[in-house]
């Protein structure tokens, strides 16, 4: 096929498609064992994070001296306000975060890189991103998912050899995958990449490109088309910026996060060599997901360095802020926040930790792991940052810079707000997350029993898993009755002056009523439990708390053995255990008790024009462009906004 050919227009996919499409691209098998999907089955693998698992010394001091190192810079060389007023990074502090070495956290010795795990690498995306948000931000696309991680896990040896040594000292990176009209279902990548003698040619748009505008390398994910010779999918290239065809056409602003390098890329006829592809053709989704397991974490991190800020201002302000003549700290509406957010920064750090160390000794399928600290993370920093501002009042509100000017203390309260809020939509939303870890929780159960509530499948089929499935529940269902949750002397080594242990044999004695929970909602709805929106994700949600509870009394523990304030920590993860009891007996309750069923029939109702009278008395502000941005593949008719930082 020639390069010249027009590249089709977006594929048009059902609904099933899109569902075979994302489950190819899934690792398929459990080959090392994994907390958080035995947590979900049922069964309490204590064993598996307990004792918490360490770094090595020579790890643990290289890590050490490095973070001295960018603390000294972020504390001397960054200015937070600055970024945040000019919406830009200073080409001087990129500069001086590569010569730190910085952009080569993760990246091996032996390319030039720092060679850091993953644990202090976290820690280090904690204290840039104290420094400002949007550095955090930087460092992580390029590191996390930028060209690196991909080519770490799938690259050639050559490949490494010819981009690694780059990306750890000079070149920034970032990831390409999104589109305008494409976001969480790949299925419909319309981005094309041509094979054209020993080259691709690249030709779609790419939205949302965060290091885009700046960046020198890029990870893209191109639809191959099949032809003789070639497998073809959705398939993963390292493109130079600079190759003819690229074109940057908009730097992209937002509510938060002001200072990152985002924007929309186009490429026309762009001719990339095939020693460029990363993996095999159709490995693009595996690949880009494969990434995101421990590329995720990047994001926890930042939450923890949010709630550390946010416990380190509310302990302040709540001294200082006095009404009714006493500290407002002391007015137990004021108080039940501060305690709110100083036990969810320590269950953050927890869980963060945990699943960070876990990737290190790769003893662990983190999947789920991962994408729960990715959850779990986002929702609860946003709503510790949400708390600050409500302790802070009008002052919460108010911009850092007007505090400033009229003589107060500038505390980029609102600001923190703002750059919380995409972390619950970026690198998987909400909802998004929900779906991906149901599906992994349920996987032994669809492995046994899919081909039974598969409506296609055929009645031999049917046959067949349900006998597997009898075998399989014949075994499974009678260790949910009883456990160790049930022995008052369970878990006595987490029983000292603060008792633990009763909050891990509730964690035992949930994930059992969890299991049942959802086996009897398979039985229930069977195929349609796909579409229970709703219900899977209270599922995640009660899986979340418990695997932070988890992690809150085996890091407590950790604390304990190694003298580093142990009796504080025990008092924290006695806190954060009985208010995430709370939160999962209310998540119980509205797994059966809910208005689901209602609120579709709500929603049928507003997009057929129901209620369209609700909407009268107003003007809308909005302009009347196109919801979606036009995508047609063609040469770019903008300037080209990159901008390589040298």
């Amino acid at each position: 096929m020639s390069a010249s050919t027009t590249p089709s227009s977006r594929p048009a996919v059902t609904e099933r498609e899109a569902r075979e499409v994302a489950e190819a691209a899934r690792e398929q098998h459990w080959r090392k064992p994994s907390f958080a999907k035995e947590l979900f089955l049922g069964r309490f693998r204590l064993d598996l994070i307990h004792p918490h698992p360490l770094p090595d010394d020579e790890v643990a001091q290289r890590g050490e001296e490095f973070l001295a190192k960018l603390r000294d810079f972020v504390e001397t060389k960054v200015d937070g306000g600055l970024i945040e007023r000019e919406a830009r990074i200073p080409d001087e502090v990129i500069d001086g975060l590569k010569e730190l070495g910085a952009f080569g956290m993760k990246i091996d010795t032996k390319y030039g890189g720092l060679g850091l795990g993953q644990v202090y690498y976290n820690k280090a995306l904690s204290l840039a991103g104290s420094a400002s948000p949007a550095i955090g931000v930087l460092l992580s696309a390029h590191q996390s998912i930028g060209v690196p991680q991909p080519l770490k896990l799938f690259g050639t040896q050559e490949q490494r050899e010819r981009f690694l040594p780059r990306c750890a000292r000079t070149d920034i990176s970032a990831f390409l995958l999104t589109e305008p009209d494409v976001g969480s279902d790949p299925a419909r990548l319309a981005t094309t990449a041509i094979p054209d003698g020993d080259d691709y040619v690249l030709d779609g748009v790419k939205l949302w490109t965060t290091n885009g505008v700046v960046a020198d390398l890029l990870v893209v994910m191109a639809r191959v088309p099949k032809s003789e010779g070639h497998r073809g999918g959705i398939t993963a290239f390292v493109v130079e910026t600079n190759s003819p065809g690229v074109t940057v056409e908009n730097r992209n602003a937002f509510m938060g996060l002001r200072g990152i390098e985002n924007g929309v890329t186009r490429f026309h006829q762009v001719r990339v060599p095939a020693a460029n592809r990363v993996g095999e053709e159709g490995q693009g989704l595996k690949i880009a997901l494969t990434t995101l397991n421990t590329g995720r974490l990047s994001l926890p991190a930042s939450c923890v360095a949010a709630g550390k800020w946010c416990l380190k201002i509310a302990r302040e302000w709540s001294a200082a802020r006095e009404q009714w003549g006493k500290p407002v700290a002391h007015h137990e509406a004021v108080g039940s926040k501060i305690s709110f957010i100083a036990a969810t920064t320590f269950a953050l750090e927890a869980v963060t930790d945990l699943a960070s160390q876990m990737a290190d000794e790769d003893r662990n399928d983190i999947r789920i792991e991962g994408a729960l600290a990715k959850l779990y993370a986002s929702e609860m920093a946003w709503t510790m940052a949400d708390e600050l501002v409500q302790i802070r009042g009008g002052r919460g509100f108010e911009t850092a810079d007007s505090l400033r000017a009229r003589g107060e203390r500038g505390v980029p309260a609102e600001q923190l707000l703002r750059d919380l809020r995409i972390n619950r939509i970026f690198e998987g939303s909400t909802e998004i997350m929900h779906l991906l870890i149901a599906r992994e929780a349920v996987d032994a159960h669809l492995s046994v029993a899919g081909d039974l509530i598969d409506p296609e499948k055929s009645l031999g089929d049917k046959a067949r898993a349900g006998a597997n499935a009898g075998v399989f529940y014949a075994k499974w269902l009678p260790k949910l009755i009883a456990g160790p949750g049930q022995l008052p002397a369970s878990y006595g080594e987490f029983k000292r002056e603060v008792d633990l242990s009763g909050h891990l044999r509730y964690v035992e004695r949930t994930a059992r009523k969890l299991a049942r929970s959802t086996f009897y909602a398979m039985s229930r709805w069977q195929g349609r439990m796909e579409s229970k929106q709703g219900f899977l994700g209270r599922i995640v949600d009660i899986g979340a708390e418990l695997f932070a509870m988890s992690a809150s009394c085996v890091r407590a523990e950790l604390l304990r053995s190694q003298g580093d304030h142990g009796r504080e920590a025990y008092q924290l993860a006695d806190v954060f255990c009985r208010q995430a009891r709370i939160r999962i007996e209310e998540l119980f309750n509205r797994l059966w008790a809910n208005t689901d069923d209602l609120d579709r029939k709500v929603v049928k109702g507003v997009l057929s024009g129901t209620y369209e009278w609700l909407e009268q008395g107003i003007v809308d502000p909005s302009d009347d462009g196109p919801w979606i941005a036009d995508a047609t593949p063609g040469p770019s008719q903008k300037e080209n906004v990159h901008r390589p930082i040298r």
